[in-house]
């Protein structure tokens, strides 16, 4: 595609912006990257990487980046936080045999600027900071936006990864504000040597209980160790930056097995947010704007597939740009048309696993059944998750790299 038309505007310089860049750089389209924040930074600490994204890393150049920065578990680990049992475990190996793409983890931070670094590199992607979008113009031709300071960009098109309080999405959309799970997540981030020795696992591992449940596992080539811990409560406060309150944690996980609360114990400051999502939508596009990402089909963290959904998202984007010779309106119809169910089947059962992630009572003890029932039948099949998908390119048996080794 020409190099000498209209950039196209991204507003939001996260995971998804970024990946969007990149990827519509690879088909020779210019971009302009608007982030609000002063700098380029990823808030929060781990994300899981599925066997899904690992695909879309192979398309974009970010493979041997991504493997350089990421931790890989020997196994996957579903514990119940009440008696401490272990009710099943899936090996790393096994799952790629399946899906034929690895499973990993990584810092948030990492996985941004590895992203950005890649956008540095190419002369087709301008990107500036500090720049929030208070005014969008679609003129049919043009897509004009105008920031707080008063600087003014015009592009052929605009795409919206503005995140979970979209801008952008107001003007598409205009559904209010995202519903509240009434969930509340905590995290922190440890050096391995300072997480205790007999937790010191290489492998990722769930604690799951009555409306609670902690995960944690290696972050950073094994150098860190991520702890994230999720309850149900009625506190809400914006934003992902808040510090959270240690006597209300404790109290939620009182009643959990030794294990959980020692590892609860090891942490003195908690980060703390609010847990969202929206209801699936059916249109997120109007004219030459078009959304991605959370401010598209926002979801709850359960199945760890919001980063993952948007990077399909921006790949997809991408390729029905360059099939539509330009045609943005017509490519952003496509691209919803071809990524809606899909999304939309992410952020529904992620409510349905946090429902059991939490269960109680009998159905806990159903729960554990029948999971372990699935497991002696070969496991719980996520083909539809981690399997090929017809929108997106194939890339058969991306490699598996050695599982990450813990050192003091």
């Amino acid at each position: 595609m020409s190099t000498t038309a209209k950039p196209v505007l991204i507003v939001g310089g996260g995971i998804g912006g970024l990946a969007t860049a990149l990827a519509l750089s690879r088909k020779g389209i210019a971009v302009q990257v608007l982030e609000q924040a002063p700098e380029f930074k990823e808030i929060g600490a781990g994300i899981q990487l599925g066997p899904n994204v690992f695909r879309m890393f192979e398309v974009l150049g970010l493979t041997e980046a991504v493997f350089h920065w990421a931790a890989f578990p020997e196994s996957l680990e579903l514990r119940d936080s009440i008696t401490g049992e272990s009710v099943l475990e899936l090996s790393i190996a096994k799952l790629h045999g399946r899906y034929r793409a690895p499973y990993g983890v990584v810092h948030r931070a990492d996985l941004l600027n590895l992203i950005h670094d890649a956008c540095k590199q190419s002369n087709l992607i301008k990107l500036a900071t500090s720049q929030k979008v208070v005014a969008i113009d679609d003129d049919g031709s043009s897509v004009t936006v105008r920031t707080e300071a008063g600087e003014t960009h015009q592009g052929a098109a605009l795409i919206g990864c503005d995140g979970l309080w979209s801008t952008v999405r107001e003007k598409i959309v205009g559904d209010g504000k995202p519903v509240v799970s009434g969930h509340i997540a905590y995290r922190a981030v440890l050096p391995t040597a300072e997480w205790p020795k007999e937790y010191r696992l290489p492998k990722m591992v769930i604690w799951c209980g009555d409306k609670t449940h902690l995960v944690h596992y290696p972050l950073r080539r094994g150098e860190l160790f991520n702890l994230v811990a999720v309850f149900h409560s009625d506190r809400y406060e914006e934003g992902w930056d808040t510090y959270g309150d240690p006597a209300e944690l404790h109290e939620r996980f009182a009643e959990k097995c030794e294990p959980v609360r020692t590892l609860l114990s090891k942490i003195n400051a908690w980060k703390m947010w609010v847990l969202c999502d929206r209801p699936p939508i059916k249109n997120w596009t109007k004219g030459r704007i078009t959304l991605l990402g959370d401010a598209a089909h926002p979801m709850l963290q359960y199945l760890a597939q919001g980063g993952n959904m948007a990077i399909e998202d921006a790949v997809c984007l991408a390729i029905q740009i360059e099939a539509s010779g330009g045609d943005y309106a017509a490519a952003f119809q496509k691209y919803q048309q071809l990524r809606y169910l899909r999304t939309a089947r992410v952020q529904i059962m992620a409510r349905v696993y946090g429902e059991i992630y939490h269960a109680n009572a009998v159905v806990r003890e159903l729960r554990n059944k029948v999971l372990r029932e699935w497991m002696a039948q070969g496991g719980v099949d996520m083909s539809w998750l981690y399997g090929d998908q017809p929108e997106l390119p194939y890339v058969d048996n991306v490699p598996l790299p050695p599982p990450t080794r813990l050192t003091d």
